[in-house]
Order: structure tokens, then C-alpha cells, then sequence
């Protein structure tokens, strides 16, 4: 008897791959391009400000295997979860990386820290006219600032004459929190409160893991009372997580890197209860990128620091991740590859489709997503 496989097998394996985006770029001379990672969104259900209750945002369930959705409510959450299941959240949290300041001529300067190099010194974008290295842009409570470095365009090296707690008291009090572009409200101080989970820990991110952002006290305690056990990482997101992909061919966008950390307890307790079977669900993009960047070849994850630029998408093999809570994400995004990657093109986009239809709210403050699998 042929082991060949039939050609109806044949189609069906075809239009699995197509599924999964693995045939969309071999077709085109491994080109995975952008364009197939694009949607037209409304205006109108780009959310601008947060739910409140946080829990009562709206919730799909995304069944990878039996590929079926579910329309329910994030305080729901709860109902799909058993002790068989294990949640990863990231603790960052938010600074006001945005601060405002003058030149000695009294010209306009913004400066967004981007990346902490030392006690004083930080990596920032800096918006203003003639700047160059020397310069000192100046801002509220004496606080002072020497362009140092030239790094790449307008990135440059600022040396602050503060430093450590001191530097980091006075930033939290004058500083203003970068809100993504597509989000126009002007409170400042909400946005303080509403752009920050309920268990942010480990200051140093420029934006919010915002999946986190969905979760109250209430659901915590509900989770812990079901027996559902809940690890913490850190990665600190940066202001790269707004950098645009502006190549046809997604596999050879530049990712950014971000620093990331797991403490040898948590990696310790995560590897045994992934040995014996349990389900780890990352709590955003952020939480699934640490644990992929710091899990091995054999599947265990590694303790540690360190920066990690891992770049997920399509035909990327997962090696610690099962599941995914997650928000809606923008168009031709790296965080729309990184979804893509765990539960096909083709059927997060066709969620998508039927959430515009629905008008679920989209990007940060929007509404919630649940990758999962055999739930239904």
C-alpha cells in the first residue's frame, strides 16, 4: 500500500498552512509581506479612555483548536480557568518618561527617556529647533539636563545634575506619562491612574502592558480563590513599542529590544509546573515575549536580565507559551505578527473582522482578547 499522501491530504495540509500564514510568503519568494497583516479600522472604536469597571470591558475568546470565538466580558475570565492553568504577568511600571523643558533661550524642548544608561544619564528623543551636544535644556525644580551623545537622529545622551532616587522623585513629579498617538486626551494626571495595572511593581516602562490593564482586585481574588496561580516578570516597555514596521518584507523589520528580567524562583516554580503538564497563559505581548526570550532550546526557562530583542512572528516555533491574553493591536504591527504567530493569520484576522462588526474598542484602553485552546 503507497504511503504516499493523497492529494485531497495534500489540499487540506495547503490550506492549513495558508491558515497559518506559513504559504502566504513562499509563494512570493519567502517574502512574508506587510499588507497581509493589514485591516481598516473606524476612527470611532479607537478607545480613548478605560472602562471602568476595568473588568467590565468586553472579552473574545479566540479557540484555537476547535477555531471558534466567544463574545463575553472581561470579569468572565474567570470562568474559563482551572488550577490546571498558570497566569504570567508583567509588574512594570508606567514613569512619566515625557518631560518638558527650555534651552537657555527660552525655545521649547521635549524629551521622551527612552533608555536608562546610568544613575543620571539616559538615552531620550528630543523635540526641539538647534540642539546639539552642550546644549542644556532646563526644567522645573532646577532640574537640569546636558545633551552628551549623539546616538541616531533625534535620539541623543543626556546627562541629568541629579541622580538616582533623587533624579527619579523629581521626573515622577514633573513629568507627564507618553501616551500613545492615537489615544487625544489631554488629563495628564488620569492618565497617570487609568495607564498602569493594579500590580505594577518595578518602575521603568514607557508604556503600559496593557492586557494587565483589564484586571481588578476582584478578579485577582476570584483567580486565587480557584487555586489559579499567578507569576510574575518584568519587561519595561519602551517607546520602540510605537515604532511603526516600515519594511514590505516583515522578516526584516528591525525589532527593539527592551529590558526584561525573571528571578530564579519564579523560573524555578515555572519550569515544574510546565514539566507536569500545566497550562502557562502570558497576560500580554510583553509577558510572552520574556518568557520566550529566556526559555531554552529543550523548553526551560533560563533566570536573569538581561536586554532581549526577540522578534516573533509566523512560523515562529513557541517554546513556553500556551495561551494568550491580549488586546486588539494596531494594523502591520509587530505585535499583530507576534499574535498571528500563535493562532494563524487568517483567523485572528477574521476575529478581528467580526469585532469591527461588533464594535469591540481597539488598541490600549480597548477592549480584551483570550487566545486559547480546547475550551470550548
Amino acid at each position: 500500500m503507497s504511503s504516499r499522501p493523497k492529494w485531497r491530504d495534500l489540499a487540506s495540509l495547503t490550506r492549513r498552512a495558508m491558515a497559518w500564514g506559513f504559504l502566504d510568503y513562499a509563494r512570493n519568494d519567502n517574502k512574508m509581506k506587510i499588507d497581509l497583516f493589514d485591516y481598516k479600522l473606524p476612527q470611532g472604536l479607537i478607545a480613548q479612555k478605560q472602562i471602568k469597571p476595568r473588568d467590565h470591558s468586553r472579552l473574545m475568546v479566540l479557540d484555537m483548536a476547535a477555531k471558534k470565538v466567544a463574545h463575553k466580558h472581561f470579569y468572565d475570565l474567570v470562568d474559563y480557568l482551572n488550577d490546571n492553568d498558570v497566569l504570567v504577568v508583567n509588574e512594570t511600571k508606567v514613569f512619566p518618561a515625557r518631560l518638558l523643558g527650555k534651552k537657555s533661550s527660552g525655545g521649547k524642548v521635549e524629551v521622551l527617556l527612552a533608555e536608562k544608561v546610568s544613575d543620571k544619564n539616559w538615552q531620550a528623543m528630543i523635540g526641539g529647533r538647534n540642539l546639539k551636544i552642550g546644549d542644556v535644556v532646563y526644567f522645573a525644580k532646577e532640574l537640569e539636563a546636558k545633551i552628551t551623545k549623539d546616538i541616531n537622529g533625534k535620539t541623543k545622551e543626556v546627562s541629568f545634575n541629579k541622580s538616582g532616587k533623587v533624579l527619579d522623585k523629581i521626573i515622577d513629579a514633573i513629568g507627564h506619562t507618553p501616551i500613545p498617538p492615537y489615544i487625544k486626551t489631554k488629563d495628564s494626571q488620569k492618565i497617570k491612574t487609568d495607564y498602569q495595572t493594579v500590580y505594577a511593581k518595578e518602575r521603568g516602562s514607557a508604556a503600559a502592558p496593557t492586557a494587565g490593564l483589564h484586571f481588578t482586585r476582584q478578579v485577582l481574588n476570584k483567580l486565587d480563590k480557584k487555586g489559579i496561580k499567578i507569576f510574575r516578570v518584568t519587561l519595561h516597555v519602551s517607546l520602540g513599542t510605537f515604532t511603526p514596521v516600515e519594511v514590505e518584507d516583515i522578516k526584516k523589520h528591525q525589532i527593539h529590544h527592551e529590558w526584561a528580567s525573571i528571578d530564579k524562583r519564579t523560573a524555578d516554580n515555572l519550569n515544574k509546573l510546565k514539566s507536569q503538564g500545566k497550562n502557562i497563559i502570558a497576560v500580554g505581548t510583553t509577558s510572552a515575549r520574556t518568557l520566550e526570550a529566556f526559555a531554552e532550546k529543550n523548553g526551560k526557562l533560563k533566570s536573569g536580565s538581561k536586554w532581549v530583542d526577540i522578534y516573533i512572528y509566523p512560523g515562529y516555533s513557541w517554546r513556553f507559551v500556551d495561551e494568550m491574553i491580549t488586546n486588539f493591536h494596531l494594523p502591520k504591527s509587530s505585535l499583530l505578527f507576534m499574535i498571528s504567530s500563535l493562532a494563524g493569520r487568517e483567523f485572528i484576522l477574521k476575529a478581528y473582522k467580526k469585532a469591527i462588526v461588533l464594535k469591540y474598542r481597539f488598541f490600549s484602553f480597548g477592549d480584551s482578547m483570550f487566545i486559547t485552546k480546547n475550551r470550548f
